[in-house]
């Protein structure tokens, strides 16, 4: 039966799901005393909320909460606070605090950076978790561990936001999301919305804890153990914990969506997908492409390029011609009478111009005839292994004096150690006339032109070659140090000043072939039966001749072993960061004390990363290159914020307060600015509530944004917008532009496209301004004995206005070749075409031009009863989302993203839950809504659409556990997750990024039906 929105949103004020313990924020814990604390025993659910950032409440019973520096006696708020409890979301099977935050309401609907994107280019590198909140990306979502910022970290040139991997998981005690921006509370990048990770203050004793995660597959297992312990006197407090956590690889092989993946495509409109696949000659079935964007682009692997392009015409008219091979009708070869071949591979029996060899690829052929899909593809990882060590500290100890002050400090040390495995092509150059290549492969031109990567040496034969597995590997050491004094001043006012320290220092490494040595090994002379080095310096190994063996992946171990070696990069990032604030009623009003908080904050932040030597050089042979990244920024800030309780418990008014916060921001780069937020909330009476904000915000662009040093990387040859020059269908704008370029009708690009990618900072970069605003309402009856139900609404709309955006390299191109005024736009000088080989090079930069924009609606909903001994509760949280764009040009067109594929218009969580004497049950749902982007996507055309399949249904993760209390020293937990294993939504090459025919997508569970186990004993 299919469930629609309507019926999941409902949902929520109803018993008919049930889901991670996500608690509503307008239910109010238990706030504990001074003397309060909680044993070593393992009910955590009734463990006693501590304070925001450790901070032991008040006699009153004060605390603070996320989004609002004034302290206050309960969580009802202008702006929507959401609470996750940590205990009871490690139930539906969450195994780290990072994997909490991204299945989080506020992030599940949106793409987050997890284990699975390994070998994309990602901010903090390979191995980080980040967050991103309403799409908006990493660096406009702010994290905060206790109430302060938790500093970037990672490796490589592009960190600027916190890797999740580096929290706390045994000790945390709750997260706070406020839903909207806060830069006048918090500053910078607080535009998407604040998540707050609260840590256990009031702990004694010793609790170990043990989970084992393991895929039914048999592989992918994750561990985590980890030790908490604390103690507590008459004046101190201390807690600590210690962790280690594993995560094993999942390759390609070890699930059944990888192993093949296809086009994926309809033959017409009216057909089922994958009956417009291209046939693979020899298997008779749909072919295997190398997972990626497009699959079928191009890539060719296992065969050769000569000079002589025109060695083999296709007479259509005669049929299949000798050098083709076998190739059944259905493999898509159309009326044309001749046609080009330009690829080539082994095979005994073919004749023709290249002898030894079939054409598998050129002019109107079907790209994917020359693809293979060698079987070290299948050691492609689709879920990256890694192992973090982390250990974190807090204390506080009173004195009787500076108004009975208490000093206090954290300590977070964490070790990353990650890797992940990837294939790779190796395409190398034969050196024209070289004694490498047989004799009937020296051919008397060099067509081909000269070497890309070995400049003024023609090209006899290019080989595509499968390199097979190469290894990248990071080690990130985070340490994060605070120390500070709080205490009370009198009046009821408080202070509190502290310093925050933080470093990050890694290594990256990459096993790749350096293009010297390459070279060197490449120009050869005979010596005896063999060849060795003209330049025997460095121990050269000599190249191997040219073989069918060779062309297939066959190398000598000597000949890596010289060509290839461990490249190895270093980046560190500091953060500092002085404040100090001071809060308290300044007088009486009606509603009574209006309260302020002042203060002053200080931070500095410095980035250095240094690739190896011949990452520098651009000597790392295919891959990406880059220069050192070094800059640093400071900002001084001075804010303050007030709330005014106007009435209180008369007829009509039992709650009117209004609140307003401000901050003036100096960045030592950007200059001044200020940003602002007014808000209130309304109670007629005391189970009902209306609220809403307005407020601005801002973000400077962050150390990599603005000295990201040169790097380098490659796009497909297919992206020149003069491939294939001529064809029908092509924009005439575009095929006149190419020819002014000099290139001729049917010219085909060979050569990969040069992508050089720079900072802002020396081209006028500028900060981005934003603007958010909230309005919604609370509904929350108290039964009685027939418990509590608590359900809200809120509607939120973000907006960013000059954004900081870096402009794709597809994007540059288009802009350019599609253009009536060809060459005379600025973006078309941002484009080199070499005339010796019209290979391409696009220089990308971060530059203010992007509007995003997003709205949407937050609805919430809570029910809890407590009869007896037996505890039951029931609830989620559901997204609907209303627009979502990026305008990157002023000229582009508004396109609502939402509704498309990996946007989807409504997301959501549920959980519930009963529990009796020593026995609970859990039940929890993660919702991901259907999408459908075959009637909009912009890059196809109207033909296209009717055979692509973009389309996904709703996606449901059920996951279920049953825990055991043997007494309050130990318990058990098991439980399984994705329970029911939905099947994963394929979709058509040609667009998006996909593992296999699955796109990828950071909702989607590619591990599928997980068991776990957990076991927790104090003493």
């Amino acid at each position: 039966m299919k469930i629609s929105r309507f019926a999941c949103a409902t949902a929520l004020a109803s018993s008919i799901l049930l889901a991670p313990a996500y608690v509503s924020a307008q239910v109010a814990p238990t706030t504990p005393d001074a003397e309060q604390v909680t044993p070593a025993t393992v009910d955590d659910e009734s463990n006693s909320t501590s304070a925001q950032g450790g901070e032991k409440p008040d006699s009153k019973g004060e605390i603070l909460v996320t989004g609002s520096r004034i302290r206050r006696s309960q969580f009802n708020t202008a702006d929507p606070v959401n609470i996750v409890n940590f205990d009871q979301a490690a139930q539906a099977g969450f195994s780290s605090t990072a994997q909490v935050l991204q299945s989080a309401a506020i992030s599940n609907g949106t793409a987050q950076i997890n284990n699975s994107y390994g070998g994309f280019v990602t901010a903090g590198g390979p191995g980080a978790n980040t967050l991103s909140l309403r799409g908006f990306g990493t660096s406009r979502s702010l994290t905060l561990l206790n109430g302060r910022r938790l500093a970037p970290s990672g490796s490589r040139g592009s960190v600027g936001s916190a890797d999740l991997n580096v929290l706390p998981n045994i000790l945390v005690d709750r997260i706070e999301i406020l839903n909207g921006g806060a830069s006048s509370i918090y500053g910078s990048d607080a535009i998407a919305g604040v998540v707050n990770v609260i840590t256990r203050s009031n702990f004694k004793g010793i609790l170990a804890d043990a989970q084992i995660n393991m895929p039914e597959i048999g592989v992918g297992k994750t561990e985590r153990y980890g030790l908490l312990f604390g103690a507590q006197g008459d004046r101190f407090r201390f807690t600590g914990s210690f962790e280690y956590s594993s995560r094993q690889a999942v390759a390609q092989s070890d699930v059944n969506f990888t192993r093949c993946q296809t086009s994926y495509r309809k033959a017409d409109a009216n057909s089922a997908p994958g009956t417009g696949d291209f046939i693979d000659p020899l298997t008779g079935q749909p072919k295997c492409y190398p997972t990626g964007v497009t699959g079928e682009s191009g890539v060719t692997i296992n065969t050769i390029a000569t000079p002589n392009f025109n060695g083999q015409l296709v007479d259509r008219a005669a049929g299949v011609p000798a050098g083709y091979g076998a190739l059944p009708a259905s493999a898509g070869f159309g009326a044309p009478t001749a046609q080009v071949c330009n690829r080539f591979r082994p095979d005994s029996t073919a004749g023709g111009a290249v002898l030894g060899f079939e054409c598998v690829g050129g002019g109107a052929l079907p790209l994917g005839v020359r693809d293979t899909y060698p079987r070290s593809l299948l050691a492609n990882e689709i879920v990256n292994p890694g192992k973090n060590y982390t250990g974190f500290l807090q204390g506080s100890y009173e004195l009787d004096a500076l108004g009975n002050a208490e000093i206090y400090a954290e300590l977070l040390v964490n070790r990353r150690k990650s890797e992940q495995n990837g294939n790779r092509q190796l395409s190398f150059d034969y050196p024209f006339q070289s004694p490498l290549i047989p004799t009937n492969l020296r051919f008397p031109t060099a067509a081909l032109g000269a070497q890309p990567t070995n400049p003024g040496v023609p090209v006899g034969i290019r080989v595509f070659a499968d390199y097979g597995i190469y290894n990248n590997r990071q080690t990130v050491d985070f340490v994060r140090a605070l120390g500070g004094v709080r205490g009370e001043i009198g009046g009821g006012f408080h202070y509190d000043a502290s310093v925050l320290r933080s470093w990050s220092d890694s290594s990256y490494t990459s096993d790749l072939v350096l293009t010297d040595k390459l070279n060197q090994s490449l120009d050869v002379v005979a010596s005896g039966s063999g060849f060795v080095c003209r330049n025997t310096a460095n121990g050269c190994v000599a190249a191997p001749a040219l073989t069918p063996a060779v062309v297939g992946g066959q190398f000598p171990a000597s000949w890596i072993g010289f060509i290839a070696e461990p490249v190895t990069g270093k980046t560190s990032f500091r953060e500092t960061i002085v404040s100090a604030v001071v809060d308290g009623p300044l007088f009486n009003i009606w509603g009574g004390p209006v309260q302020i908080a002042v203060g002053a904050e200080y931070r500095k932040q410095t980035l250095n990363d240094t690739p190896a030597l011949d990452s520098q050089r651009g000597n790392v042979y295919n891959f990406t290159s880059s220069t050192i990244t070094r800059g640093s920024d400071n900002v001084k800030e001075v804010f303050g914020e007030i709330e005014a309780p106007i009435l209180s418990d008369r007829p009509f008014f039992q709650d009117l307060t209004l609140k307003a916060s401000a901050r003036y921001t100096d960045y030592a780069s950007y200059g001044s600015q200020t940003t602002y937020k007014v808000g209130g909330i309304y109670s007629p009476v005391r189970w009902l509530s209306a609220r809403g904000s307005y407020g601005t915000s801002y973000r400077a662009p962050g150390l990599f944004e603005q000295y990201l040093g040169a790097t380098s990387g490659f796009g497909a040859a297919s992206g020149d917008p003069c491939n294939n020059l001529g064809a029908a269908g092509q924009n005439p704008v575009r095929v006149a532009n190419c020819q002014a370029d000099g290139l001729a009708t049917g010219f085909v690009q060979t050569n990969s496209i040069a992508v050089l990618q720079r900072g802002g900072a020396d081209s006028g970069l500028q900060s981005e301004d934003s603007v958010a605003w909230t309005a919604g309402g609370v509904f929350q009856p108290n039964f009685g004995n027939w418990g509590k139900l608590s359900v809200s609404a809120d509607y939120f709309n973000i907006k960013v206005d000059g954004g900081v955006s870096q402009l794709g390299s597809a994007t540059i191109l288009q802009q350019c070749y599609d253009d009536p005024d060809f060459r005379a736009q600025s973006v078309c000088g941002l484009i080199v075409r070499n005339p010796a080989n019209q290979a391409l090079t696009v220089t990308t930069g971060f530059v203010n031009i992007a509007t995003a924009r997003v709205t949407g609606w937050d609805f919430n909903a809570r029910y809890s009863v407590r009869r007896g001994e037996t505890n039951f509760d029931i609830g989620g949280q559901v997204t609907r989302f209303g627009q979502r764009y990026n305008q990157l040009l002023p000229t582009d067109p508004i396109e609502n993203d939402i509704g498309s594929l990996n946007n989807p218009r409504w997301s959501g969580t549920f959980d519930g839950g009963i529990g009796f004497d020593k026995i609970s049950f859990r039940y929890s749902v993660e919702w991901v809504g259907s999408t459908n982007s075959s009637a909009d996507y912009v890059g196809l055309t109207d033909a296209q659409r009717a055979t692509y399949v973009f389309e996904a249904k709703d996606y449901f993760i059920h996951s279920t556990s049953i825990r055991w209390r043997l007494d309050n020293k130990f318990q058990f937990t098991i439980g399984v997750r994705n329970l029911l294993e939905q099947k994963l939504p394929q979709i058509s090459s040609g667009a998006y990024n996909r593992v296999g025919n699955v796109p990828l997508y950071s909702a989607y569970d590619y591990v599928g039906r997980t068991f776990f186990a957990n076991v927790r004993a104090g003493f």
